[in-house]
């Protein structure tokens, strides 16, 4: 990865495109919200892959991250919930849950932070016919 100095901000010349970077939101994607999506990103990627292994029908599947950040400590990511809603048939929520506490060991964005950043999950289905 290349990261270039521009006037607010950095550039990131990745396989995919570039992506711009800044404290300014009017600028580029701010650091704590590329945290936050790199987390729930891998997070809800692997967990996509175990439920289809598992042939858990999914219809739809949103992730809402709720971040409580420190002011007095730089602003930093205390902890971070992800909300799972899940639409689908048959869902089993006790499964659901085995299967996130799999998908958590094997996510390495929350492996990497596990011991700085609390993340929590919560599952809601949305049961379709």
């Amino acid at each position: 990865m290349i990261f270039q100095l521009k006037e607010n901000g950095m550039r990131a010349d990745l396989s995919y495109g570039e992506l711009d970077i800044s404290g300014n939101e009017d600028y580029g994607y701010r650091p704590f919200q590329l945290m936050v999506a790199s987390i729930a990103g891998c997070s809800a990627s692997v967990f996509q892959k175990i439920l289809e292994k598992q042939r858990t029908e999914i219809v739809d599947l949103q992730v809402h991250a709720e971040v409580e950040r420190n002011p007095e400590e730089a602003n930093r990511i205390e902890k971070i919930l992800l909300k799972y809603v899940i639409k689908g048939r048959r869902l089993d929520p006790d499964k659901l849950y085995k299967n996130m506490e799999v998908a958590r060991r094997n996510c390495s964005m929350i492996r990497s932070v596990e011991n700085s950043i609390t993340i929590e999950e919560q599952i809601d289905t949305v049961e379709l016919s």
